[in-house]
């Protein structure tokens, strides 16, 4: 214990009186360390966020969509490998009639939306993003949206397709501050293009997976209007109207979601017996979120590997300097070597140094780390704990670094002529 004492002790002043070269040695090792908790820490965080924006989808969603033949989820979800697309490739409103007429029984409700642009409400002073959705009367139900003035949208408001709007609490707070939104009017910008929306109802905003640049400015939020209008506008573009590529099933309690996800699919793809290019796939909120998790996870892998190489080459120049600290320290070696050391003293001690150098790098790489994942939390809006496990494993790969890299150094030390070694100049 006294002689491993005084290898720290010595380790420790050998570090301190090259104090820079030794931190340029753990740059590589700080660097991997903190890359790698981060990385993990705020993948972690990342993975709670989806996680609670699909809980938020609802538990009992099931999302049905028309998918390419061949292409799996996250293609689809991407647009990768997607084909074109026309009315008569998607689900028609005649279509999930009847579905909804023969399930009834199985079904609360069923979400269709439209998406009709992103934009902005307001001026240069009091500046919000916002994106358009067209909406029918079941969305509320299905996605959570809890009104707290006002009104969801109604029949009415589905047989006028008039511009009515129900926007989110932060919104109603940033344009009107204390005063009703309900009867006030919105000039919404869409693709530059003014689009005027007269608000009968607020829900309350629920941070989700929004894009966190532009929560700074107050929030990316969505305004609902009556899916009809959206229709309306479509077609008056060219786009698609009273057809979807997907919607969402909200299942009643006792109904199992992956049982009813076949009866879903069967149901619809009998349209498609003829259609070689497409077909319907019914994806439940669990299913959804196995799948994302699980590409989450090998993407955090994958990255934290590369990130982990960084460690590799720090062992590098860990090895370096200890074989020039050696070829400094030749004459030291051998006046120890000389008045009785052995060459398992002279191993070990120069082990001791390079596994301290690491361990050090690994310490001040972790508080980098937990640094890192913290801010990338915020950016997500959640709070980011690191990894104790993490931690652990980062520190304990570096000291062995240190141990591996070390020890080439260390036995070319250890196996030093004392005579040959007192004659170096």
């Amino acid at each position: 214990m006294t002689h491993l004492r005084e290898n720290i002790e010595v380790a420790l002043e050998g570090i301190w009186a090259n104090r820079l070269r030794s931190f340029l040695t753990m740059l590589g090792i700080i660097i991997g360390v903190s890359a790698v908790i981060g990385i993990v820490t705020v993948g972690a965080a990342l993975a709670t966020v989806v996680s609670n924006e699909i809980h938020a989808m609802g538990v009992r969603n099931i999302q049905v969509s028309v998918r390419a033949v061949g292409t799996n989820v996250l293609q689809s979800l991407s647009g990768v490998a997607q084909m074109p697309m026309d009315d008569s490739d998607r689900i028609s409103n005649d279509m999930i009639e009847q579905f909804r007429q023969e399930y009834y029984f199985y079904i609360e409700a069923i979400s269709l939306s439209r998406w009709l642009g992103a934009g902005h409400v307001g001026d240069a002073e009091n500046h919000q993003f916002v994106t358009a959705y067209g909406v029918n009367l079941d969305y509320a139900a299905s996605h959570g949206l809890n009104i707290v003035n006002g009104r969801f949208l109604n029949d009415e408001d589905m047989e006028s397709g008039l511009a009515n709007g129900v926007i989110s609490s932060v919104l109603a707070e940033a344009m009107f501050e204390d005063a009703d939104p309900v009867g006030r009017e919105l000039t919404v910008f869409l693709s530059g293009m003014p689009f005027r929306v007269e608000v009968v109802g607020v829900y309350e905003y629920v941070a989700g997976w929004e894009i966190p640049m532009l929560t700074i400015s107050g929030g990316h939020t969505n305004i609902y209007v009556p899916i009809t209008l959206a229709d309306s506008l479509s077609a008056l573009f060219g786009g698609a109207s009273g057809t979807h590529q997907n919607f969402v099933v909200t299942i009643a309690e006792d109904v199992e979601q992956e049982y009813f996800g076949m009866r879903i699919v069967r149901f619809f793809n009998q349209f498609y017996a003829a259609n070689s290019s497409f077909h319907v796939v019914a994806s439940p909120t669990s299913m959804v979120f196995y799948e994302v998790e699980t590409i989450m996870d090998y993407i955090q892998i994958a990255v934290a590997v590369i990130a982990g190489i960084s460690l590799i080459v720090g062992g590098v120049g860990v090895m370096n300097i200890m074989l020039v600290s050696v070829t400094e320290r030749t004459r030291e070696i051998g006046t120890r070597k000389a008045l009785g050391a052995t060459s398992h003293a002279i191993r070990v001690q120069f082990i001791t140094e390079a596994i301290i150098l690491c361990g050090i790098g690994g310490v001040i790489g972790t508080v980098l780390g937990i640094g890192m994942g913290f801010l990338g939390g915020m950016a997500l809006g959640v709070v980011a704990l690191p990894s104790a496990f993490a931690i652990i494993v980062a520190v304990a790969f570096s000291m062995a670094i240190g141990l591996f890299f070390g020890l080439y150094p260390a036995n070319k030390a250890a196996k030093m002529n004392p005579i040959e070694a007192l004659r170096h100049e």
